[in-house]
Parts: structure tokens; sequence; C-alpha cells
């Protein structure tokens, strides 16, 4: 286990990023960073606090990494254990070989996660893909799943939608001479955002390596080629946590229709909107998204203290 450290550029190349602007603002800085081997694939993963009162899994989404929540992360791991997972294919996690990119693939490696960290049940906190991905973990393994963050994130990916992503997928990744050049061309998706343009340059720069002689994104072509995602939405009733669904008030991807759709069909859920926030709403407002993570959270640890230990089942 180490503390995360900026990985160094190339002898002689100083790279795109000025990280003056940055440091010590960003979780990161604080993180123990280090792989376990989850289904013979090596996990990266950030990890702040101790195990105390609950465990916090935040899942990123696709073409995505663990900094996705660096800004984040800081206001949640007072007094809990919290963990960003890069998951299979991205950031500095594995790629799988063969390509394995099915929903039950991501989801036995999220179980997998929760053995090696020693958690019986966590809460699940995903953007996007990774919110997809959670969804499906909270109903197929209630057990393992004591609360539940859907963050911009729809239960089904459109047809499509799903073709685009197989034939980028197909297509060779794009390379770069040089770390500058990789950092310049790294662009959101969707590209609306009103983040700090700090933050974007620290997530530019942690999304790109060195790779069989020239810098391309750390992520698995192969997550798009060989996506194979679930319906979510027949799999909504099933979810027995609490669940907050929480939307960007501008996102393209979660429409104001889909998100009430899906607090009707999570028993019990609440819907929280992110004022002048897109898609990428962990990034153009943490600080709102981290208050509303954390009253969320909260809620949890007391639900389960004025229930006793009988709120939830034993993991099997």
């Amino acid at each position: 286990m180490r503390r995360h450290q900026r990985r160094g550029h190339r002898p002689g190349e100083r790279g795109g990023v000025r990280w003056g602007a940055v440091s010590g603002v960003f979780a990161c800085e604080t993180a123990r960073s280090h792989r376990i081997e989850v289904r013979g694939l090596a996990l990266h993963l950030l990890e702040w606090g101790r195990a105390a009162r609950s465990g916090v899994l935040l899942l990123h989404g696709g073409a995505a990494h663990a900094h996705w929540f660096d800004a984040v992360a800081p206001a949640l791991a007072g007094g809990r254990h919290v963990v960003a997972l890069d998951q299979r294919g991205h950031g500095e996690s594995a790629w799988a070989r063969p390509p394995a990119y099915a929903t039950r693939d991501f989801v036995a490696d999220l179980l997998g996660v929760l053995d090696r960290l020693g958690w019986a049940a966590a809460v699940l906190v995903g953007h996007s893909m990774g919110g997809h991905n959670a969804i499906a973990c909270a109903a197929w393994h209630p057990q393992r799943v004591r609360g539940l963050v859907i963050v911009d994130s729809r239960p089904a990916i459109p047809a499509e939608r799903l073709a685009q992503m197989k034939e980028r997928g197909a297509r060779p990744p794009r390379r770069h001479p040089t770390l500058d050049a990789a950092v310049a061309a790294f662009r959101l998706l969707p590209p609306d955002t009103n983040a700090d343009p700090a933050l974007l340059a620290h997530l530019a720069r942690e999304s790109v390596a060195w790779r069989d002689g020239a810098v391309s994104l750390r992520f698995d072509p192969a997550c798009y080629a060989a996506r194979e995602p679930v319906d979510g939405w027949p799999l909504l009733p099933r979810i027995a946590a609490p669940t907050l669904v929480v939307r960007g008030e501008r996102s393209p991807i979660l429409t104001r229709p889909m998100a009430e759709r899906l607090r009707s069909e999570i028993p019990g859920s609440r819907l929280v909107e992110v004022p002048d926030a897109y898609h990428h709403l962990v990034l153009d407002r943490p600080e709102t998204f981290a208050r509303a993570l954390r009253d969320f959270l909260d809620d949890v640890d007391a639900g389960e203290a004025g229930a006793g230990p009988s709120a939830r089942p034993a993991a099997s």
C-alpha cells in the first residue's frame, strides 16, 4: 500500500499540468493508493479513513476513473471508510482478457472488493456507468448494499447509444507522442461542464499514461466494444436499500422525467437535483453534491442505529 503520488513524466518532459494550482486541494493527495486482486484481475483503488460507521464505495462512469471523486471524497471521509475504485478496464486497474465487460462482470468485481475490504455491506455511490452497475448490485445482492446513490445514471442504455459505443470501441485508441499532447486532447463525454479548470487539468493528467511507446487514455476500448449492459428498469422494484437519486439540472443523460420515474419505481427513494450542473455534476458542483451525499449517509447511519441489528439481513 502506498500514498498516492503523481506519476513522473518521461525524462525531459514536464507534462501539461501546473501542479502547483491544485496541490493540497484534491483528495488523492492524502489517499492510500493500492491494488487488490479480485477474480484474477488487479483492481486499483484510492482509500481514505478507517473502518468506522460505514463503508462507502465510489464508482466512476464509463471511460473515467477513481479520480472523478477527488473533489468530493474529503467531505465524506470524516469517521467513514471511503474507497474510490478504478473499475475493470479503467484507470490503473487491469484490462480483462479476453474482454469481459458485462454488467455481471462489474457486479462480481464489486462483491469481491467488498470481501477484500472486509465489508459485509456498503453504501454504493455510482455515477453514470457506475450507477448502472450499482443498481444491478443492489437488486441482485440486497444483503451487500446498505445504501445506494444513483448519480445521473440511467438504468438502461438506449440501443443507438450502445451501437455508438461498440463502434467507437472497435477503433484503435488515439495515440499521442507526448503527455502534453494527450492532456491537451482530453475532453469529457458529454462535453458540457461547469467544472473548475484546475480540476479538469488534474483529471486530464490522471486520465492518460504511456502505453506501448505512446500516450493514450487509461481505458480499455473493449469496455465499449464488448459492453453487455442489462436492462435495469425491471430491477428497480427489487432494491431494498435506502436510495438517493441525484441528477444535474442541465443533464442531457438523466432527464427530469426519467429521474422522476427512477424515484417512483425504487421503494422509498428520494430525488435531489443539483442546480446549474450537467451530467458530470460530481465535477461541476462538488460541494453541493458532497453536502447532499453526506446528509444521505448520516440518514442511513441514523436509520440503522434506530432500527437495531435486525435492520439489514446478514451477508451470505
